[in-house]
């Protein structure tokens, strides 16, 4: 009996996750129309709890977002250095907005943290990391790269479904996944070839 509350959580949020799937979470870039699709510091929204059940509307001060656009002055002389500076902003996002809204404690992948508070899915981590991408292009951060839309593999039918965030690099158009739903929350995501990726690529963890 001591069991059963934590069992039905779990299935709860795996209901959550098929749910969101089911309706099309993958089809789209966001699966809903509160969430601000062009976010500045001072104005943007974060999902949260599988599929974005919840969402929140959060703000950085001047000397966070300052922190931030440090990161890349001077501006990166290559798209690769680009990505790498990319890698650490995103993870310094995460740490903030985590300690905000609860999902500091957010294990990477699903099923690790099913059904813990805090936990995301790969759709949050999707929409958040465009949103925070987003973000940095139109402060004219990006000088390598654009945003493009999530990406999604799977659909069942081809291995469990999973989505990611997705940027083009300027010169040659290759795409990239950044990946952050495989690592816990405030870890630098990892990016790699969207071809790459498609194929099923997973991190090699030691």
């Amino acid at each position: 009996m001591a069991g059963r509350p934590f069992a039905s959580a779990r299935a709860a949020a795996l209901a959550l996750v098929l749910l969101a799937y089911g309706a099309g979470a993958c089809a789209q870039p966001f699966v809903r129309d509160d969430i601000i699709t062009d976010p500045v510091p001072s104005r943007f929204s974060v999902c949260h709890g599988n599929g974005c059940v919840n969402l929140d509307f959060l703000s950085l001060d001047g000397a966070e977002w300052r922190r931030l656009r440090d990161l890349f002055e001077p501006p990166p002389e290559t798209a690769r250095d680009e990505r790498e500076r990319l890698r650490i902003y995103l993870a310094r996002m995460e740490t903030i907005v985590g300690a905000r809204t609860g999902t500091q404690t957010d294990l990477g992948g699903t099923f690790p943290g099913l059904g813990k508070s805090g936990q995301m899915d790969c759709i949050d981590e999707s929409i958040n990391t465009t949103l925070y991408l987003r973000m940095l292009a139109g402060e004219g951060l990006l000088n390598h790269h654009t945003v493009g839309k999530p990406a999604t593999r799977g659909y069942f039918l081809f291995g469990w479904p999973h989505t990611t965030a997705v940027i083009v690099e300027r010169d040659g158009g290759d795409a990239y996944a950044v990946d952050s739903w495989f690592e816990d929350n405030g870890r630098a995501p990892h990016i790699v070839l969207l071809r790459e990726w498609r194929r099923g690529w997973e991190p090699h963890h030691e």
